[in-house]
């Protein structure tokens, strides 16, 4: 069985994402910095043959693979099996609003207990056992359509550390320990159900050099 390499990206940044608002299953787009976070990471891709590229269904992850796929040239698949984790209350409230406002249920998130469920709100939450389940089905189901090739699958930073946490088989309850960025790629080899992490956390793309050395590229090729 040869391995799959994965690239797993996060989309870029929303203004929720700046302001610190948790958004799970709620649709934000990207903001006028994830658009520019978008374009870098598509710029550092494009040399590199992707054979498909799968989206979250949620807009700011389809507009940051949109970018990717456009100077691939292939189309995006879009998934919501990639969505981000529903927090269901917790959505659309500021992370500093969330100890007030349901002590209870933000401690026991905060104390990552796999089944701890989240208040009723606009969509159902889900605890962290079911959507690591969902998340990974996922991943593995990708890794078999397209054994032995390079894909991305553009998602969230839940979905991010369900991968990481996987490859380091760390148990559920563990705290996260990296830190996980918007427009990153994180690159997995997968094999069968065994997970591998090669790389974690590139943002060079995203430097001030970095872009000053796209913008040169779009100039000297017009």
């Amino acid at each position: 069985m040869k391995p799959t390499e994965i690239l797993l990206i996060r989309h870029g940044e929303t203004a929720w994402n700046a302001e610190r608002r948790l958004q799970g299953h709620l649709d934000i787009p990207l903001n006028a910095e994830g658009t520019r976070q978008a374009k870098a990471l598509a710029w550092a891709l494009q040399n590199e043959k992707l054979h498909a590229i799968v989206s979250s269904d949620l807009q700011r992850a389809i507009q940051t693979a949109g970018e990717i796929a456009r100077l691939q040239g292939i189309s995006t698949r879009i998934d919501k099996g990639l969505r981000e984790r529903c927090f269901g209350g917790f959505e659309g409230k500021l992370y500093s609003e969330l100890p007030s406002l349901y002590r209870k249920e933000y401690n026991a998130w905060q104390a990552h207990e796999p089944d701890a469920e989240f208040p009723t709100g606009e969509n159902q939450g889900e605890t962290i056992r079911q959507f690591h389940k969902r998340v990974m089905e996922h991943v593995l189901h990708y890794a078999k359509q397209f054994e032995g090739k390079k894909i991305a699958l553009v998602a969230h930073g839940g979905v991010l550390e369900c991968a990481y946490r996987a490859a380091k088989d760390l148990p559920l309850h563990a705290p996260r320990e990296v830190t996980i960025y918007n427009a990153s790629i994180n690159r997995f080899e997968v094999a069968g159900k065994d997970v591998k992490l090669v790389q974690w956390g590139d943002i060079a793309h995203l430097d001030a050099d970095g872009l000053d050395e796209i913008n040169q590229t779009k100039i000297e090729k017009h």
